[in-house]
């Protein structure tokens, strides 16, 4: 399994003389999240009731998922990985000029498509389908110097979330008809990626705030956590029945919960840092099980993928961002 740090090991000093915001991944990006967050739902919701049109690239509600996944999630991973893998491997990540006009691709795939009147598509789907190839491409280096070889991971999970986007973006060009299924193997993927670091991390910061207490982590309960998130993604790839997605939903949903019971304790309630990480785990086994439950009829599918995306994503994020914030600017966590 992963081997997530959750302090910082001794490494080299940053290489950058530039501007603060531009010393380390978190700081632009977190940053770029966070605002992303605000100002599309401000857009969105004016949408929503039909008090605003927006450009027509990806379509009203295909700009919606799109962007609050390829956009806010995307940031938010970007700002991770391009601060962990510096701890964890005691190697500088870009930052400086480099970081800097990472943030800038990014920014491009948000503002392209609002001018399509004036851009090609062509031109969108190029600046955009690079930026996460592109993250990848800026952590390799460390990773492959790195000692734990199993956290590479992170690169060819990248490179599955830029296919993703890129079956958005042909839909978008009016090449093929897989936007649906893109969005939804990057939902999977980034719940994946966040109940995996989760699962490293909450044990640990619970230890260390619990005197005493150990959690439990159990290494054939990663493994089903690991197995059972590759068949869900996988499924996506292909026309199969809807049942077998909420059935696959559910064993998640026991999974997580399997999980996340040996890792709690009573006193997490007492500390904000703590609960609202917690809090996004359980919307992610809310989530998995309405998502099963909707397989059978039983409640609307939309809504489920709000429960993991809103709840489960946005909650565990917004924790995560301020977590890494304060114990990387030196304040008390």
């Amino acid at each position: 399994m992963l081997k997530i740090h959750a302090e910082p090991p001794k490494q080299t000093p940053l290489e950058t003389g530039g501007p603060a915001i531009l010393a380390l991944g978190f700081r632009p990006f977190f940053a770029a999240a966070g605002l992303a967050a605000v100002i599309l739902m401000a857009i969105w919701l004016p949408v929503w009731i039909g008090k605003l049109a927006i450009p027509g690239y990806y379509g009203v509600v295909g700009w919606h998922s799109h962007e609050m996944l390829f956009g806010f999630a995307a940031a938010v991973i970007a700002g991770f990985l391009l601060t962990a893998v510096r701890n964890w491997t005691g190697i500088n990540t870009p930052s400086g000029t480099p970081l800097a006009l990472l943030l800038l691709l990014w920014l491009a795939g948000r503002l392209l498509p609002l001018f399509p009147s004036f851009i090609p598509g062509w031109c969108v789907a190029l600046a955009d389908l690079a930026f996460l190839p592109a993250v990848a491409l800026s952590l390799r280096p460390a990773l492959w110097q790195g000692e734990q070889q199993i956290n590479r991971i992170f690169v060819p999970l990248l490179l599955l979330m830029a296919l993703a986007n890129l079956l958005v973006h042909l839909q978008a060009l009016g090449l093929t008809h897989g936007a649906a299924r893109g969005i939804d193997i990057m939902l999977f993927l980034v719940v994946f990626l966040v109940a995996l670091v989760g699962g490293r991390v909450i044990p640990f910061f619970t230890q260390a705030v619990v005197p005493g207490f150990r959690a439990r982590r159990r290494q054939w309960l990663e493994t089903a956590t690991m197995g059972a998130f590759a068949l869900l993604i996988g499924l996506q790839l292909f026309e199969s029945p809807p049942l077998l997605t909420g059935l696959t939903a559910l064993l998640l949903a026991v999974a997580q919960t399997l999980r996340v019971a040996g890792w709690h304790h009573p006193h997490i309630w007492r500390s904000p840092v703590l609960w609202v990480l917690y809090t996004g785990m359980f919307w992610i086994i809310a989530g998995f099980l309405l998502l099963g439950l909707a397989s059978f009829g039983l409640f609307g599918w939309n809504l489920a993928r709000h429960a993991l995306s809103v709840g489960g994503i946005g909650v565990l994020t917004l924790g995560m961002m301020a977590r890494v914030a304060l114990g990387h600017s030196g304040r008390a966590i």
